[in-house]
């Protein structure tokens, strides 16, 4: 019997296929083989699909209307078959016993849309150039999420391959793509995908993710992708044809839950198991993001985010690769990242919402929805230590109490950020902080996010102050669905109180709106922005802020500054001032005795701020040591001598 989560690699004509193979579960014959179409040999391509709901499975090629090949069907529900003669680019369609033609729901490429035919790709030639490479570490990274559609002006991961270099110039490591499996039409953020094996069409498909992924490796960058595992899009969605993959047992705030749990549950985790492990291994996927765990629902005794992970780790280990799985969840829940004999999942990471929360309410003053359970410093400070403000506490947003405890855990397993595209695209109007703040609060996010022990994530376009909004846009097709979608958004955006005119999610003026302003990166204050970020990145490597430092941090009720001492064996002590006043404030640090480098202030001269004469050493003879912060900077200094000294 297998072990679970054990990968089979199988030797197909001399090509490897990695497949998932369903754990306790009796061998069949079409287990042997990855879902979807795959070449065999020149001219032969085998077929797989789960359609228990169907008798009778058939391929219709669509080039040759009379060629109808019927599919071998097992006891669980799979059809599967060899056909010969077909060449890659060749378009068909599954037909079931009841006559109804549907796309592939492997289908590695739509190139007609989420109605149309899939197509035969052969992704096993594609020409890596990537061996020996190795991704960094989650304490070494740092990310840039981006969305291949407004990237650039022409939305293509070709186009994208081009601003590479300056990322690799400002210092991140990973970029993170917001989803890129076929969603409906050409406009969407990604979340409404239907096809998650496919590469979205009006991206460049298949042959275009992977020109991107092997530039990126070349230019020394990762390539985290995130993928939707708690809902299918509405529009194009022919998955339930097919068998029980959803279950009205449980309800998502966007549809239909996924079946993790209930009757042949089994096959379905091994539809989105393989999909994770087919994102890795066809297009070298460094790490994936899983959107809104929350929204997954699975109350069997070896939870389903646990079974992905074991999958992934085991293509890991035989592929002798560094992959990690980082969770998006709103429930502040620490066992998604304990390990499974603590009752956890073992994810190496997940987003802390907390964190920018607090941040986000100290610089604009906004106390809607849920931001009415932050808006104090002690409220970042304890993100600041502990990974997340709700640890059991009462919120009153929820009007419950919410989270656990995350503290024991590193803080390279919690990605932080100022922003992102829910919190910028979710506002009504998607304005990014560069049109909420001025240029002092910018530089002041940055300094939080950057210099946390944890790992930081930028949203494209942040490092120079892009002024283009992030709106929400959808190109769906059914005029219903667009409506539904317009008043859905309203819904959502009552209880912000914002007003006005909510931009249109079907117009592509809306779209067209949010594609980033590159040339902005030539001016000033722009320019300078992004030297400032540049900086605080190198200071985060140079000073390996990602690892294990030992940290204090403090805040003081009468004063909205937050202290950070940091320290490290062998090595230099820091001391970081963060100040959320409006007013130059006086604060007193406990810093051994000795000289001080100022390694940056935010508001020197130098970054266009007020300060002056710029500040480059400071004596400390007597503790504490006074030091004067200018309104909403930061002060980021460092102490020659050893801890152990």
């Amino acid at each position: 019997m297998m072990t679970t989560g054990e990968l089979l690699a199988r030797k197909t004509q001399g090509k490897d296929n990695l497949i998932y193979r369903i754990p306790a579960i009796a061998p069949c014959a079409s287990q042997d083989f990855p879902l979807g179409a795959t070449r065999l040999s020149a001219t032969d391509w085998q077929f797989a699909v789960w359609a228990p709901r169907a008798k009778k499975v058939q391929v219709h090629i669509i080039s040759d209307p009379s060629r109808l090949v019927p599919l071998q069907s097992d006891l669980f529900g799979y059809h599967a078959g060899r056909i010969a003669g077909l060449e890659s680019g060749a378009r068909y369609l599954f037909r079931l016993d009841d006559g109804r033609e549907l796309p592939d729901p492997a289908s590695r490429f739509q190139p007609d849309g989420v109605h149309g035919p899939s197509q035969l790709v052969d992704l096993v030639d594609f020409r890596w150039e990537d061996d020996g490479w190795t991704p960094p570490d989650l304490e070494k990274s740092v990310f840039y999420e981006l969305h291949v559609g407004t990237f650039t002006q022409e939305g293509t991961f070709d186009a994208a391959i081009a601003h590479l270099d300056g990322l690799k110039r400002l210092g991140v490591t990973t970029i993170e793509l917001m989803p890129v499996a076929q969603f409906p039409g050409a406009r969407n953020w990604g979340y409404d995908g239907t096809y998650l094996y496919a590469v979205q069409n009006s991206y460049g498909g298949p042959e275009g993710l992977h020109r991107l992924v092997s530039a990126a490796h070349k230019h020394g960058l990762a390539v985290a992708l995130d993928v939707v595992y708690n809902h299918l899009g509405p529009e194009g969605n022919y998955l339930g044809e097919f068998g029980p993959y959803f279950t009205d047992h449980y309800r998502t705030p966007w549809g239909q839950a996924i079946n993790f749990d209930r009757a042949e549950s089994d096959h379905v985790r091994r539809f989105f198991i393989e999909n994770a492990i087919f994102w890795l291994s066809r297009y070298h996927i460094d790490a994936l993001r899983l959107d809104a765990i929350h929204g997954m629902f699975d109350s069997s005794a070896h939870h389903f985010l646990a079974e992905l992970h074991e999958g992934v780790q085991d293509m890991a280990g035989h592929t002798n690769r560094k992959i990690h799985v980082i969770a998006e969840s709103d429930l502040n829940d620490a066992g998604v990242l304990h390990e499974e004999i603590q009752g956890g999942c073992a994810l190496e990471a997940q987003w802390s919402d907390d964190l920018h929360h607090s941040l986000h309410t100290l610089l604009t003053g906004e106390r809607q929805g849920y931001y009415e359970d932050f808006g104090t410093v002690d409220h970042l400070a304890a993100a600041l230590r502990d990974g997340w403000v709700y640890s059991g506490q009462y919120s009153k947003f929820r009007r419950r109490r919410h989270g656990n405890s995350p503290r024991g855990l590193a803080g390279s397993r919690f990605v932080v950020f100022s922003q992102n595209h829910d919190q910028v695209g979710n506002r009504a109007f998607g304005e990014r902080l560069s049109n909420l703040v001025n240029f002092e609060e910018l530089k002041l996010a940055a300094g939080v996010v950057l210099l946390s022990p944890f790992v930081p994530l930028l949203f494209m376009g942040e490092e120079y102050g892009d002024t283009a909004p992030f709106q929400y846009f959808t190109s769906h097709g059914d005029p219903e669905l667009a409506e539904a979608v317009r008043n859905g958004r309203r819904r959502e955006f009552s209880e912000f109180g914002w007003r006005g005119e909510i931009p249109d999610p079907q117009s592509s003026t809306t779209f067209e709106n949010s594609k980033l302003k590159h040339s902005l990166k030539g001016m000033e204050p722009h320019r300078t922005l992004f030297h400032f970020y540049q900086e605080l990145i190198r200071l985060r490597c140079q000073l390996d802020l990602g690892s294990a430092w030992e940290r204090k941090i403090t805040q003081n009720d009468h004063q909205p500054v937050i202290t950070m001492i940091r320290h490290k064996e062998r090595c230099s002590a820091l001391a970081l001032a963060f100040h959320f006043g409006r007013e130059p404030q006086s604060v007193s640090l406990p810093l051994p005795e000795g000289t001080w480098t100022v390694l940056m202030n935010s508001a020197d001269e130098h970054w266009l701020g007020a300060a002056s004469p710029n500040l480059r050493e400071i004596d400390a003879r007597i503790s504490p040591t006074s030091l004067e912060l200018q309104p909403r900077s930061f002060l980021v200094l460092e102490h020659a001598g050893s801890h152990n000294e």
